[in-house]
């Protein structure tokens, strides 16, 4: 009697999740879209203006160089961290000694916030650059784009681990013992065996480590800031320099243009990647 209660009432327990999402991400959504098609400087005074956010967008130079730097960017620091993960994660499901201490260490910094990741770095490679001779992050637009490569590396690769782990875990051991019956060496498990059986693990990780990598706004904003002159800003720290650094009601429209644009781009991406690694996965 009581199930079938619930069953007939289920959609008022759908209720609170149901107004929470919508008050919480749809509206604000749908609100945002249509600010991006307006002159505001707040969101009771707006004034509609068409596309012509979206055109001044084309003419904005450092637009355009921040979304290539990033698209450099997610690109790098995602093969970077997948490989490194991927290795690490191989190594410690060789039944060594500490394995547990070493996933500890490898995954701590992902607890740790990406600004005070960001300042923290930033001291460190500055003191490594000065001993070296070299520009400080702030003053080179090359140390401070490979600097975000390092602490981006450095925070996540633990991440990606676990779940490389969790997958290298899941390989059935008597595929192995079959191809090493057959005569395969290890590079021929690990190529044929091991990897596509944790295809699911590579189309989760990838799929993070891109959309983290074209995401990243803390880290760009302490490590470096944009500095020299926007030379290393990033696409959403490009967006916040737009909308809140520059005065004028025409700016704020641009800088939700902006956002709109770098939600697409993310989406199609995402889509495109999460599309072709699955493709790839084996059915078990």
């Amino acid at each position: 009697m009581v199930g079938k209660t619930i069953k007939k009432y289920w959609p008022i327990f759908l209720l609170p999740t149901a107004a929470a999402f919508c008050i919480g991400f749809l509206w604000p959504f749908v609100w945002g879209i249509y600010l991006s098609f307006c002159q505001f400087t707040t969101v009771s005074k707006v004034t509609f203006v068409g596309f012509s956010n979206y055109a001044k967008i084309m003419l904005d130079n450092t637009f355009s160089h921040a979304f290539w730097l990033t698209v450099l960017f997610a690109i790098l620091s995602s093969v970077i961290i997948n490989v490194m993960a991927f290795l690490i994660a191989l190594a410690l499901t060789k039944k060594i000694k500490g394995t547990n201490v070493f996933r500890t260490i490898f995954f701590m910094p992902n607890l740790i916030g990406g600004i005070v990741l960001g300042y923290i770095w930033q001291t460190l490679l500055n003191g490594i650059l000065m001993s070296l001779g070299q520009p400080l992050l702030a003053l080179s637009a090359t140390n401070g784009f490979w600097g975000m490569i390092i602490l981006l590396s450095w925070q996540q690769i633990g991440y990606m681990m676990i779940i490389y782990i969790a997958g290298l875990n899941n390989v059935p051991g008597d595929l192995i013992e079959a191809a090493q019956v057959d005569g395969a060496n290890s590079w021929q498990t690990l190529f044929r065996i091991k990897i596509p059986m944790i295809m699911p693990s590579v189309t989760i990780c990838t799929f993070l480590t891109l959309t983290n990598g074209f995401k990243m706004f803390d880290q760009n904003l302490s490590l470096t800031g944009g500095d020299p002159q926007k030379a290393s800003q990033l696409l959403a720290l490009n967006i916040y320099d737009t909308f809140y650094a520059r005065s004028g009601p025409q700016w704020k429209g641009i800088g939700q243009a902006k956002a709109v644009v770098f939600f697409l781009i993310v989406v199609v991406i995402a889509l495109a990647q999460l599309r072709l690694t699955t493709s790839k996965e084996v059915q078990q």
